[in-house]
């Protein structure tokens, strides 16, 4: 245990020394804030006047078109290619055609430009086209507009977790996002941490080191050093970015208090955002939080964060020791990293719409996808006999992803020019070292 200890001290002191470990440790805080800032500040940049030119043969739009900041309109007459001819010559953003329509079926209408149009003028057009129209259409029909819209509901459901112990409102947009966060940064870390104990093993087994270290402590001893120190650096990390990220954010949110919260009618593309989105404001969300059980959820949180390191980065080590260099690593990698992979897309299209299902259980249960699929269920609220069965095999998987890593790992950093093989691994199990 002693040796170890003294691996893991080796492996964590050199990583944290590192300046790509302190610029990236303190640009991270920095980069979120930016996040958040960037787009703010833009939205307060002022776009230059957009001056569209509209040539309305229809008759049905005749002062419809309301200038705006962002969107000037100029209605002009005469004929189209004359009109075109000194569109040309001008310093204007568009001309708009709208010929005769057949409201059944209004085609024909045309937007000019001398360069592409911007997504956003195209859109704002056609809606005002589309509700003018509508309006039309509406007249027609003898059906009042007015009464029609107030017909029209939003409904926004209230969710509230019940129990014995009393009642507790929830939000399932702040549930969603806990588990996902939570899900996403185990999966980042497994990848990011796992493959820098991949590379540290080829690099010591490439330049021979490996041969001297091994002299002095068992492969095993040097294996699990290795994964419990890059472990330590890695939650050293977060638990800095965490610390800093927490202070950045409330410096910004402090400063841009009331840009931050969105307008309740906000849409995207056009389309109207889910009810529980739009009516999330920061009480909301702060009361959402406040009723989730967070002590169980950062708790379960460290402990599928390690568990899922140590069962992968196992894996991750043996994969280092069977190759010379990185470019064969893409032959073991792949099995190693479907389940992850395959869990992260599952999770965002399955197990996030039914937390509770089938697919959900057993993903949970399986140690290889348990540490994403469990941390998106958690905050939902899982039974306590499904929680402790999948951490009992979550442990039971480490261990034994660990004595294959380990029988594979003893072997393979003293096999040096030799291509291996599944059929070569599976022999290095059994060997007598």
């Amino acid at each position: 245990m002693h040796k170890i200890w003294l691996i893991l001290q080796r492996e964590y002191l050199v990583r944290v020394r590192k300046k790509s470990f302190i610029v990236m440790t303190l640009l991270a805080p920095v980069l979120l804030a930016a996040i958040l800032v960037v787009p703010i500040f833009l939205t307060t940049v002022s776009d230059q006047t957009n001056t569209i030119q509209v040539l309305d043969e229809s008759g049905l739009f005749q002062n419809k078109f309301e200038s705006t900041e962002k969107r000037k309109y100029i209605p002009v007459q005469g004929d189209l290619e004359t009109l075109k001819t000194a569109f040309l010559d001008s310093d204007h953003t568009a001309l708009l055609y709208i010929p005769h329509l057949d409201l059944a079926n209004p085609t024909g209408i045309r937007l000019y430009s001398q360069t592409n149009v911007s997504l956003d003028n195209k859109i704002a057009i056609e809606n005002k086209l589309r509700q003018e129209i509508e309006a039309v259409k509406y007249r027609q029909s003898g059906i009042d507009q007015a009464v029609l819209e107030k017909i029209k509901t939003d409904i926004s459901i209230n969710t509230t977790n019940l129990s014995k112990e009393g009642e507790k409102d929830n939000n399932a947009f702040v549930t969603t996002g806990a588990g996902y966060a939570g899900a996403f940064l185990i999966y980042m870390f497994i990848f990011i941490y796992g493959v820098q104990i991949m590379r540290g093993v080829i690099e010591e087994k490439t330049s021979r080191i490996v041969e001297v270290i091994i002299s002095s402590v068992k492969p095993f001893q040097l294996m699990m050093g290795k994964i419990l120190g890059i472990a330590a650096v890695g939650l050293t990390q977060f638990l800095l970015w965490i610390i800093l990220s927490t202070v950045v954010t409330s410096a910004v949110t402090a400063s841009f208090k009331d840009k931050l919260t969105p307008p309740p009618t906000a849409t995207v593309m056009g389309a109207a955002t889910p009810a529980d989105v739009r009516g999330t404001g920061a009480t909301e969300i702060l009361t959402a939080l406040d009723n989730l059980n967070l002590p169980l959820i950062l708790g379960c949180f460290v402990f599928y964060f390690l568990g899922g390191y140590l069962l992968y980065g196992a894996l991750f080590g043996a994969v280092g020791a069977a190759v010379d260099n990185e470019t064969d690593t893409q032959q073991f990698m792949l099995p190693i990293t479907v389940p992850l992979i395959m869990t992260f897309i599952v999770a965002q299209t399955v197990i996030i719409r039914n937390p509770d299902g089938a697919v959900a259980f057993w993903m949970s249960i399986i140690p290889f996808t348990s540490p994403i699929a469990m941390m998106l269920r958690i905050p939902f609220g899982v039974p306590l006999p499904e929680l402790l069965l999948s951490m009992g095999l979550l442990v039971l998987g480490f261990m034994g992803t660990t004595w294959l890593a380990a029988r594979i790992y003893r072997v393979g950093i003293l096999m040096y020019g030799k291509k291996v093989n599944y059929r070569e691994l599976s022999k290095w199990i059994f060997y007598k070292v």
